[in-house]
């Protein structure tokens, strides 16, 4: 097997923009499959790894989910604030710390005994941040503010309290339309952490 290594020349890479995160604009030459070598320029976003969790509570049969308004997605055509599972960037905490933090900021919940299911890249065309993705228990007991995430970070977020079932067809509807939250509520359905 090839070591990938050795399929790829670094030529340049330039900052083009540092504000939230870094954009460069790289140059590389690339050995193809049939050996022959090819020049490739793309362009990277960084802004540093991420971490996700979904909630669930089987005995109830339920997760909560967050709705917040995402400016990308608006730009795009999505008019209504996105439905996701709770989330944040590492910045200098290993992923279980963040999504402690996270879920009590954006949710008012605790949780304990977080379980990792999988790292994933999002979009690894342009963007170079890996989510963790992991799945916690909560109960009633376990939520102890009423979330909403900071006003100084610009975060205005609603917690919602949902039914598996619900939560799964609005998948098929299209009111959850995020990744990482399709990811974990499938993940959730196929390991029977709650009844669909």
């Amino acid at each position: 097997m090839d070591d990938w290594n050795d399929r790829i020349r670094p030529i340049e890479s330039v900052l083009l923009s540092e504000n939230w995160g870094k954009l460069h604009r790289n140059v590389f030459d690339y050995r193809r499959s049939d050996g022959t070598w090819q020049r490739q320029i793309r362009e990277t976003y960084d802004r540093g790894d991420g971490a996700a969790v979904l909630a669930y509570d089987p005995d109830r049969n339920t997760v909560l989910l967050i709705r917040q308004f995402r400016y990308p997605a608006w730009k795009r055509g999505h008019a209504e604030p996105l439905i996701e599972v709770c989330a944040g960037l590492l910045d200098a905490d290993d992923p279980v710390t963040c999504i402690r933090k996270e879920a009590e900021e954006e949710m008012g919940v605790t949780i304990e005994t977080p379980e990792r299911v999988f790292v994933s890249f999002m979009s690894p065309g342009s963007v170079v941040e890996q989510l963790h993705l992991f799945v916690a228990r909560y109960s009633p007991a376990d939520r102890g503010g009423d979330g909403g995430g900071h006003e100084s970070e610009g975060e205005d977020i609603e917690v919602l309290e949902l039914p598996f079932p619900e939560a799964l067809a609005m998948i098929d509807d299209g009111r959850i339309c995020d990744a990482k939250t399709i990811m974990l509520l499938q993940h959730a359905a196929l390991k029977g952490l709650v009844k669909p």
